[in-house]
């Protein structure tokens, strides 16, 4: 009975130290993640100026003649 409980409690200690290590995984990569959608705005933002500015360039540009 008593090495019945000592394996119990082993396994307890385990699970247990298993669920510290998988909370701090998970925090980790929640701010990973938080870091990563902040880039993706980011860049978002960065490629819809420089969409802006293209757009504006081509505006500028002379048409083009078609000869036929």
């Amino acid at each position: 009975m008593v090495n019945e409980l000592n394996a119990l409690e082993s396994k307890i200690v385990q699970v247990a130290s298993l669920c510290r290590t998988l909370r701090a995984e998970n925090a980790q990569l929640r701010q990973q993640l938080a870091s990563a959608e902040g880039d993706r705005k980011n860049l978002a933002a960065r490629m819809a100026s420089a969409r802006g500015r293209l757009e504006q360039l081509a505006e500028q540009l002379p048409a083009a003649k078609a000869t036929i």
